[in-house]
């Protein structure tokens, strides 16, 4: 079915705003301009809604109405219970890929192995990253499980957003080597309780893991424990003006509402 040229530019405009807020260009709590967007991407207001109300579906972005459009933030717990979630579903694909991988996949687990290396020898954050995805991904496919891979990257995707830092220090990027080492190494040793074992190890859902993680965030990414519709962080008020649509964080939305804010129910 060919897309109409309203949609089809509602969907680019999405994938657009997606991969930015996936990259950290557009960060938790960031709020969106209607208008700017519009602008930026040179055409009416009617596809930047629906790009916006698409993104909202899969909680990536969060509507406050007479307020404005934020990239949608977590709270500490929310963070925690995702993680915990996430985690627990990579150690079975972790010990599903033990267990079916074939010879192919595990030469490119290898391969990517390598590439984790080079990019820490390197010291370049960026290209680790893409690395440890790939290393990742490749778990995932070995378990030959699809709807299980399914999950794992709907849950990836909706905390991209606060991973873009976690790989900046060689002390960071050292202690994911020696866990993907050892996840490679029980994978492909077809050893399915090391692999599990070795996942549930690589996540940062314990204590100090947890809190590590935590500190690497600012606190403007984090949502109040009352619920979506609390009170950002003081950190999250008072951010400039910026290109791409993004006028300021969540915590200055309302002083800019008063000042004519686009909303996503407007016309």
């Amino acid at each position: 079915m060919t897309l109409q040229p309203k949609q089809s530019m509602a969907a680019e405009i999405k994938a657009a705003i997606e991969a930015e807020i996936e990259s950290g260009t557009l960060p938790p709590g960031a709020l969106l301009d209607e208008r700017t967007l519009a602008e930026r991407f040179g055409v009416s207001r009617t596809p930047v809604r629906e790009a916006l109300q698409q993104l909202a579906a899969q909680n990536l972005v969060r509507i406050a109405p007479r307020v404005g459009v934020f990239v949608s933030r977590l709270s500490i717990t929310q963070l925690r219970e995702t993680l915990e979630l996430l985690g627990e579903l990579e150690a079975v694909a972790a010990k599903l890929a033990a267990r079916r991988m074939d010879d192919e996949q595990r030469a490119s687990l290898e391969a990517s192995m390598a590439q984790c290396v080079e990019a820490s020898n390197e010291n370049n954050g960026k290209q680790f990253a893409e690395a440890n995805a790939t290393f990742h991904d490749l778990i995932y496919a070995g378990s030959h499980n699809e709807y299980l891979a399914q999950q794992i990257h709907s849950i990836r995707r909706l905390m991209q957003r606060y991973r873009p830092k976690i790989f900046l220090t060689p002390a960071q990027r050292q202690k994911a080597l020696q866990d993907h080492r050892k996840l490679a190494d029980a994978i492909l040793h077809g050893d399915e309780v090391a692999a599990h074992d070795a996942m549930l190890q690589h996540a940062p859902v314990g204590t100090t893991g947890f809190s590590e993680f935590l500190s690497t965030l600012p606190a403007s990414y984090l949502e109040g424990e009352s619920g979506l519709g609390s009170s950002p962080p003081a950190a999250a008020t008072g951010a400039k003006r910026s290109r791409g649509g993004v006028t300021g964080e969540e915590g200055d939305a309302k002083p800019r509402a008063r000042r004519g804010l686009s909303r996503a129910s407007a016309g």
